[in-house]
């Protein structure tokens, strides 16, 4: 029997020594993905601790009747649970929110300024911004490079484009790069049948007839087919 895949079972079985050392030896995969998030705002260490636990679900998850490497099955558990914690904790969204409102007073300063023919103070801008001072403060320091990053660097017939927007788009783009290489890794692990009838399905848009005729099979046969693949692949993502 093959050495991780014994030690997950002793793990399914209760054995706690044998899940930490699951985890030891797995320490460098997880890295692995976690180079992958460079640049996205968080720690490196945090975004660590954050895959530890993508990787414990695999432990605990893993089918030992998966013809399947589990490194193959846990990288996009890894990778999913570091997703999920950059979309979900909130830390992007308000410093987001931060910058929106640092470049808002910024404007706000320069109009105070013109009006008052001085610096505005600080309860003068949060008053004219209709905000805390306190909230103004931490807009301000989490700022930055704001002004930079919010002035438009191309106009058109009205509308502007700024350069947050394009690192925004440059954000999403990258997304879509590791949802296709996390996709590619999930059917690796199917049979070839399985495999070409998903191709055929979602990539080269083919009706489930068109898929029968040619597999071979029926229409309905095809629908079964895919939809227990589908399932299955839900199943591994997790």
């Amino acid at each position: 029997m093959d050495h991780t895949i014994a030690l997950i079972k002793k793990s399914h079985d209760g054995d706690k020594e044998a899940r930490e050392r699951l985890v030891e030896e797995n320490i460098g995969l997880i890295w692995c993905v976690v180079k992958r998030f460079h640049g996205r705002g968080a720690e490196a260490e945090d975004l660590f601790q954050i895959g530890s636990i993508g990787l414990l679900k695999a432990i605990d998850k893993f089918d030992l009747s998966y013809d399947v490497k589990f490194s193959t099955y846990a990288v996009p558990m890894i990778s999913g649970e570091i997703k999920r914690f950059l979309r979900d904790d909130g830390m992007i969204k308000v410093s987001r929110s931060l910058k929106e409102l640092s470049y808002k007073s910024f404007q706000a300063r320069e109009e105070l300024t013109g009006k008052l023919g001085r610096e505005p103070t600080l309860e003068e801008l949060a008053d004219k911004m209709q905000v805390e001072k306190e909230e103004l403060v931490q807009a301000m320091e989490a700022g930055g490079e704001v002004e930079s990053l919010y002035r438009p660097i191309h106009q058109k017939e009205g509308s502007e484009i700024r350069l947050v927007d394009k690192l925004e788009e440059k954000e999403q783009k990258e997304e879509r790069i590791l949802d296709t290489m996390l996709l590619k890794q999930l059917l690796e692990t199917l049979e070839s049948q399985d495999r070409q009838l998903i191709y055929l399905r979602y990539f080269a848009d083919k009706t489930q007839a068109d898929v029968g005729k040619i597999l071979g099979i029926s229409q309905v046969q095809v629908s079964r087919m895919e939809k227990k693949i589908i399932e299955n692949l839900r199943k591994m993502s997790r």
